[in-house]
C-alpha cells in the first residue's frame, strides 16, 4: 500500500513538472493575454481564445491541484508524517495550496463563461467585472506563490533532518522555496514567480524520479528522526 502510494506520488510530480512546461508554453508563447493593459482588449482576447485558455487552466490548475493532494499525501508517509511536526505542518501546506491552486482554476473558467456572456451587450461591464475575477484569481495563487514556498520550506527541512529525500534534493529546496516566499513583496513578485516556476519544473522532475526509483526502500530503511 505504501510501495504504491509513493509510485502514485512519483506519477503526480513528473505530472506537475510537465504541466508547469505545458503552462509556459501556454500562456507565454501560444496565448499571452498578460500582456495586454486595456481591460476590453483583454477580455475580447479572452474570447476570443476561451477554449483553449479553459483547457490549460483546467490542466494547469485544476488537475494540477488535485495532483498535488496525492503527492502531498505520498510526501506525508515518506517524511515520517506520523511522528515529525515539521512533516505534519508541510502536509497541511501542501493540501491548502492544491485547494488554492484548484479555486483559482475555477475561479478564471468560470468568470471567463459569466463575461464571455454579457460582453456583446455590455463589453465596458464585462471589463469591469474581469478586473474584479482576475484579483480574486490572482489572490487564490495566481500571482502570489508564498503557499507553495512555505510548502517545500517545510518538506526541505524535514528531509533534511530525516534523510528520506536525497540530500542535494533537499537543499535545492530552499532555493525554490525562497523564491516562493518572496513572491509576497510587490517588487519582486514577478521575478521570484519566474524563478520559482522554472525552479519548480526542476524539483518536482527531481522529485519524482526519486520516489519512483525508490518508492519503499528509502521509508523502511531510515530510522525515524529523533527531533521535529
Amino acid at each position: 500500500m505504501m510501495k504504491g502510494l509513493q509510485k502514485w506520488g512519483g506519477i503526480a510530480a513528473l505530472y506537475e513538472a510537465l504541466a508547469y512546461i505545458i503552462g509556459i508554453v501556454g500562456f507565454l508563447v501560444v496565448v499571452n493575454i498578460s500582456e495586454i493593459g486595456d481591460p476590453l482588449q483583454k477580455v475580447a482576447a479572452i474570447i476570443e481564445n476561451q477554449g483553449l485558455l479553459s483547457l490549460l487552466h483546467l490542466i494547469v490548475y485544476v488537475v494540477w491541484g488535485a495532483s498535488l493532494v496525492v503527492l502531498t499525501l505520498a510526501l506525508h508517509e515518506r517524511l515520517r508524517g506520523h511522528s515529525s511536526a515539521t512533516a505534519r505542518t508541510a502536509t497541511a501546506f501542501g493540501l491548502i495550496w492544491s485547494v488554492l491552486v484548484i479555486a483559482s482554476g475555477m475561479v478564471y473558467n468560470v468568470g471567463m463563461e459569466t463575461v464571455a456572456s454579457m460582453y456583446d451587450q455590455n463589453p465596458e461591464q464585462a471589463a469591469t467585472i474581469w478586473l474584479a475575477i482576475e484579483s480574486i484569481f490572482n489572490g487564490l495563487g495566481g500571482g502570489v506563490e508564498v503557499v507553495g514556498g512555505i510548502w517545500v520550506t517545510l518538506l526541505s527541512v524535514t528531509a533534511l533532518q530525516n534523510g528520506t529525500l536525497p540530500r542535494a534534493f533537499s537543499l535545492f529546496g530552499f532555493v525554490v522555496g525562497a523564491a516562493g516566499l518572496i513572491t509576497v513583496v510587490p517588487a519582486l513578485g514577478e521575478i521570484g514567480g519566474m524563478v520559482f516556476g522554472l525552479t519548480q519544473i526542476v524539483w518536482f522532475a527531481w522529485l519524482g524520479i526519486t520516489l519512483l526509483q525508490q518508492p519503499k526502500s528509502a521509508i523502511q530503511d531510515v530510522p525515524s528522526p529523533a527531533f521535529g
